[in-house]
């Protein structure tokens, strides 16, 4: 029996000006037939109407907590401070522009429960345009139940398409023993590929995601530096440096530090050292922009122009 006197889940939101798809997301998860969560808002330093929205939710009903930072402090600086200030059993992140099926929270519950190996809990997703109305169900799956964790590592890093188990139900003891987030455009493939490392994957044979794609959206224009600044970083960032260089390192970094032995870490640094003589020549030219930014930033700006 999952029920319980106390939450056993807790709903992470974070939210920056989101008050075009705030309410329609809150509904979702509000009306989830497995009632026993809190769900708490954080409120990324909003200037329009998303302060207003989520006191009225508060209002109305008391599982929902609001917080506001004070600045914008990024996206996954958010999801950060959300995943610190979980106290229960289970932890889910909710994107506020995406909602979710009635059902979702009670079957990613019952699997995780049923199985203590699970980091992991996710649905299948449908990709919907700006007005909700669905463009097609994404077929790509994540479904990573191997034994072996340096396999399921590499499958994460060869096999992910879309990053939907951002937003899965997470195991709150293993996301104690994993890394912040990273202050990157992949960090989400990152701490996916580290989840991998602790504990098996597990993707529902069920379409209860309703990931939203509109031109605000991260995965609108991944290719733009610009769009993904704004998105994606805190107040004052101005350019992205070292990227693929902080990737790969993000990825050696949260393997070293694993619970795989010796043997299966050398194993899986072959692996990555691979990929990052694959990457070597985005690494030369990252370099170069370190070193020659002014010359840079201009061919970057000329391609984002033309583009």
């Amino acid at each position: 029996m999952i029920d319980s006197s106390e939450p056993l889940v807790t709903i992470g939101v974070p939210v920056y000006n989101g008050e075009r798809f705030l309410a329609e997301c809150l509904d979702s998860l509000l009306s989830q037939r497995f009632r026993n969560f809190v769900l708490l808002i954080s409120d990324n330093a909003s200037t329009d109407g998303t302060e207003k929205i989520c006191q009225t939710y508060v209002k109305a009903d008391s599982r929902v907590r609001y917080h506001r930072n004070r600045t914008n402090i990024g996206l996954y600086g958010n999801f950060n401070l959300l995943l610190r200030l979980a106290r229960t059993r289970y932890v889910k992140l909710a994107t506020a522009d995406d909602f979710w099926a009635p059902t979702m929270l009670g079957d990613s519950l019952a699997s995780m429960e049923g199985d203590s190996s699970l980091a992991l809990c996710h649905p299948k997703a449908v990709l919907v345009a700006e007005d909700g109305s669905e463009i097609r169900r994404y077929e790509q799956s994540c479904h990573l139940m191997d034994d072996d964790p340096a396999v399921r590592f590499r499958r994460v890093l060869t096999e992910i398409g879309l990053v939907n188990q951002l937003v899965g139900v997470i195991r709150t003891d293993v996301l104690r023993s994993t890394l912040p987030l990273m202050n990157h455009t992949l960090a989400d493939r990152v701490f996916v590929a580290e989840l991998s490392l602790y504990g098996k994957i597990m993707e529902l044979p069920k379409y209860q995601y309703f990931r939203r794609f509109h031109q605000e959206s991260t995965s609108w224009d991944r290719k733009s530096e610009s769009h993904q600044i704004r998105r994606l970083f805190s107040s004052g960032t101005r350019r992205i440096r070292l990227a693929t260089w902080k990737y790969h390192w993000g990825l050696v970094r949260r393997l070293l530090r694993s619970p795989l032995d010796s043997g299966r870490k050398l194993e899986l640094l072959r692996f990555l050292g691979r990929r990052i003589a694959w990457d070597r020549w985005v690494l030369m030219g990252e370099c170069w922009q370190l070193l020659w930014p002014a010359r840079t930033a201009a061919a970057s700006e000329q391609r984002e122009t033309k583009s």
